[in-house]
C-alpha cells in the first residue's frame, strides 16, 4: 500500500514536519531526491510561492496562472500565454501526478527534475513565462520584504544562513508540485476500492474497450496514471517515451509544423519528428483543447483522430495525411467504433475526474485567503 511514506534527514526541511502523502493502497509513493525531502513546512512554502505574483517579473503572473487547480492544473488555452501576453507554441500541461514523471515537458528528454524545470518559466525566454531573467536579485528582496516569508523560509529549510535563494525556491515549488497526487476519481473507488457507485454502465463499456487491444489506448495510457514514463519509490528501470501519433504530415513528408516538432527539436533526429510525451489522461475532460499544441477541441474529435490512424487536414500550410506519417508510432494503426461505443469510451474518460483534487483546499492559491 502507499501509506505515508513520509521522508525525514538533511538536505533542508526533512524536521521541518514530517510528509505523510496520505496515499491509498495500490498507490505508490513518488521518487523524491535525496537532496530535497518532503516536509509540511517546504509544501507550504512552495505552496505560497507557486501562486505569488511576484515570481514574474512585471508582477502580474504566477505559476498558478498558468496551472489552474480547478482545470487540473492547465489553463484551458490551446497554447499558453506568458506574462508578457506572448503566446507559446504549446499548451500548459498538466501537474496532476508530476511527482512520478521521468520526464517533464511535452518534448525534453533531458528535462527530469522539477526543481530544474521550475527554472525554464522563471528566466526562460525563448518563450518569456515568468520573465524574471537578469532580476534575480531583486527577485530575492521582493521575497525578502515579505513578513510571511521570513518565518517560512527557515521553517522550511533549517539551520540555512541564508535561505530565501534560488536553489530553495526552487526545491519549495518542487516539493509542493509533488504533492499534487490525485487518486479520487470514481474510477480510481472502482478499481482500488471496489466501489462502482460512481462509475456508469456506459463507463463501464468505455473502460473495457480502452483497456482492450482493440483500441490500444492502454499502451501510452496505462498503469495508475494512465500514462508512460512513470517512475516511484522503488523502481529501478526508468522509462522515457514519446510518441508520433499522426498529428500531422506535412507535404506528406512527415513533417510537424517547424519550431514545434516535438523531440526532433533536441535531438535533430529525424526519426524523433513529432514524437511528444503522453500526458496523464486523469481528469482529461477538464484539460481541452486536447495535443501538444490544443489543435484538437474536443474528446470526441480525439478519437476520431486516432480512429483514423492519424488526422487528415485537408487544405493550409500544415495539409497532409497523418495516417501515412512515415514517423508515426507503430500502435496508432486506427479502428472502428460505433457512435454507442464511442460515447461509452468518453463516458469512461469522465471518470477520470477528480473532484476532490480540484477543490482540494492543500492546492488552493493561500493568498486569496489573505484581507
Amino acid at each position: 500500500g502507499g501509506g505515508d511514506g513520509g521522508s525525514d534527514g538533511g538536505g533542508g526541511g526533512g524536521d521541518a514536519g514530517a510528509f505523510a502523502w496520505g496515499l491509498p493502497p495500490g498507490f505508490p509513493v513518488p521518487k523524491v531526491p535525496e537532496d530535497n525531502p518532503m516536509s509540511s513546512a517546504k509544501v507550504e512554502l512552495g505552496r505560497r510561492l507557486f501562486y505569488d505574483r511576484r515570481l514574474s517579473g512585471n508582477g502580474t503572473y504566477s505559476c498558478g496562472s498558468c496551472h489552474v487547480q480547478e482545470l487540473a492544473f492547465t489553463d484551458g488555452l490551446a497554447t499558453a500565454k506568458g506574462s508578457t501576453e506572448q503566446f507559446h507554441v504549446r499548451g500548459s500541461m498538466s501537474l496532476a501526478n508530476v511527482a512520478y514523471l521521468t520526464t517533464l515537458t511535452w518534448g525534453n528528454p533531458l528535462l527530469d527534475s522539477l526543481e530544474e524545470q521550475a527554472l525554464l518559466p522563471m528566466f526562460g525566454e525563448t518563450p518569456v513565462e515568468l520573465g524574471l531573467a537578469g532580476m534575480e536579485e531583486e527577485l530575492f528582496q521582493r521575497l525578502r520584504d515579505e513578513p510571511l516569508y521570513q518565518e517560512l523560509f527557515p521553517a522550511a529549510f533549517p539551520g540555512d544562513e541564508d535561505p530565501i535563494r534560488l536553489d530553495t525556491i526552487t526545491k519549495a515549488i518542487a516539493a509542493f508540485e509533488r504533492s499534487l497526487l490525485s487518486y479520487r476519481s470514481s474510477y480510481d473507488r472502482y478499481r482500488y476500492d471496489g466501489d462502482p457507485s460512481g462509475m456508469s454502465e456506459a463507463a463501464l463499456r468505455g473502460m473495457d474497450l480502452f483497456f482492450s487491444e482493440k483500441l490500444e489506448c492502454f499502451h501510452c495510457h496505462g498503469g495508475f496514471n494512465l500514462s508512460d514514463s512513470v517512475q516511484h519509490d522503488g523502481t529501478t528501470f526508468t522509462e522515457v517515451m514519446f510518441h508520433n501519433t499522426g498529428l500531422y504530415n506535412i507535404g506528406e513528408s512527415g513533417a510537424y509544423p517547424e519550431g514545434n516538432a516535438g523531440v526532433y527539436e533536441i535531438s535533430g533526429n529525424e526519426a524523433d519528428m513529432g514524437r511528444f510525451r503522453a500526458p496523464t489522461l486523469r481528469n482529461i475532460a477538464l484539460t481541452a483543447p486536447y495535443m501538444h499544441d490544443g489543435s484538437i477541441l474536443t474528446l470526441g474529435e480525439v478519437l476520431d483522430h486516432y480512429a483514423a490512424g492519424g488526422r487528415t487536414i485537408e487544405d493550409g500550410p500544415n495539409a497532409g495525411v497523418g495516417s501515412k506519417n512515415k514517423f508515426k508510432s507503430e500502435l496508432i494503426t486506427g479502428f472502428d467504433l460505433t457512435e454507442e461505443e464511442k460515447a461509452d469510451v468518453i463516458a469512461f474518460l469522465e471518470s477520470l475526474t477528480d473532484d476532490e483534487f480540484l477543490t482540494d483546499p492543500r492546492h488552493a492559491d493561500p493568498w486569496a485567503e489573505a484581507p
